[in-house]
């Protein structure tokens, strides 16, 4: 695994969601401590996850989407569903 934006073993899809959830929680005006109690992330975590400096686990990544509301593919797809 390589290096994104410098964190050495961070998974290049792991930016891709991250910044699709930041763009997402924007665009749908969840608040960020809101989102960060529905993923049952701390705030410093959640900032973590949006730089995509960490990973979310499939539990997370449901309750995100969940709190988003949006169906998971629009996080994970080659596609954007925006």
């Amino acid at each position: 695994m390589g290096s994104v934006l410098g964190f050495p073993g961070v998974d290049p899809m792991d930016a891709v969601v991250g910044a699709r959830i930041r763009r997402w929680r924007d665009q749908r005006g969840v608040p960020f401590d809101e989102l960060a109690a529905a993923v049952d992330l701390t705030p410093e975590a959640l900032r973590r996850v949006e730089a995509g400096r960490e990973h979310l686990d499939s539990a997370r990544l449901d309750a995100a989407t969940r709190a988003l509301r949006l169906p998971v593919w629009a996080l994970v797809s080659d596609t954007p569903a925006y």
